[in-house]
């Protein structure tokens, strides 16, 4: 095998053609240059060079070499200058985890930014409920997730991506004017689509701390797995939730989802965060730098009437 350093002695005598030129080319003496090749050549078990008093030239099977030292050389210095960018935050792979909600933003907006600092990085994600990004980061398998996370996770930090209120989410048909906001406990008798606490405990206790400020326990009729979910069973026809504003349908779009949001008179709020592990790395500390840039230039949520 054909080291690193004998690859650079070589390509220098190879393109040089003069052991003089090629040692001070390299920045050291000729005799050890000139032991070297030959020490090459006996390894390899080929004659690398014709030598004269006169002149030096390949042999075929320096010329071989010659390519093989150059591409060896080449993925050397990729190698080398792959470290070093990824040191800085400049390559890389960086994996992250996002709930179906945050796909519509502010992921979009933060990975923009993102890309425009730092092209170089694979950026790999996928879509995880709550609890499964947590679980991830703690096992390794993404490096940063965006969840309704209320709390840092043990070993973790995060950072607040937006702050919602909850609204109603209520089949069109069902709902009074939009310009008159709810009481909640209206909807005591209603059957209720409802989120489990395995998919996303903090959203979910913030729906049941709403439900029992307003004096009820809702009859949770329905099951989804996901806001999205959630609001195409509302747009079924069958029941109500309780969503975060920025999860919610635009107004535009409800008649095309047969589903009304409405405000409410008393709301909780819900965290959508950014959540990573404390000891970071160069890449997600410039993903979060990004995140923290889209946060300054995001407007305030627009209530929803």
């Amino acid at each position: 095998m054909v080291e690193i350093r004998e690859a650079r002695y070589f390509i220098a005598v190879a393109e040089e053609l003069h052991f003089g030129r090629a040692a001070e080319r390299l920045h050291m003496s000729q005799p050890p240059l000139s032991q070297a090749i030959k020490a090459l050549e006996h390894r390899l078990g080929a004659a690398l060079l014709h030598r004269t008093t006169r002149e030096v030239s390949l042999t075929t099977a320096g010329a071989v070499l010659l390519d093989a030292c150059r591409a060896l050389v080449g993925a050397s210095e990729a190698a080398d200058s792959a470290v070093r960018q990824a040191a800085d935050g400049q390559a890389g792979e960086l994996r992250i985890g996002a709930v179906t909600s945050a796909f519509s933003a502010p992921l979009p907006r933060i990975l923009e930014l993102f890309h425009q600092a730092h092209p170089r990085v694979d950026v790999r994600v996928r879509e995880v409920d709550t609890h499964i990004a947590v679980q991830s980061l703690r096992r390794r398998e993404i490096d940063v997730a965006l969840a309704r996370q209320l709390a840092t996770p043990p070993g973790c930090e995060r950072i607040t991506l937006r702050r919602e209120p909850f609204v109603l989410a209520v089949p069109a048909s069902w709902a009074p004017a939009p310009d008159v906001p709810w009481d909640l406990a209206a909807t005591a008798e209603l059957p209720w689509i409802w989120l489990p606490r395995s998919i996303s405990p903090d959203y979910h206790d913030q729906v049941v701390a709403c439900c029992r400020a307003a004096g009820f326990a809702p009859d949770a009729r329905h099951i989804a797995r996901s806001i999205s979910s959630q609001l195409a069973m509302v747009a079924s026809g069958l029941g109500v939730a309780l969503v975060p504003t920025g999860a919610a349908h635009r107004p535009e779009d409800d008649d095309a989802f047969r589903v009304r949001i409405v405000g409410l008179e008393h709301s909780a709020t819900i965290d959508l965060a950014a959540v990573w592990r404390r000891e970071t790395s160069p890449l997600v500390a410039g993903f979060i730098s990004s995140a923290r840039a889209a946060i300054d230039e995001a407007p305030e949520p627009a209530a929803v009437s």
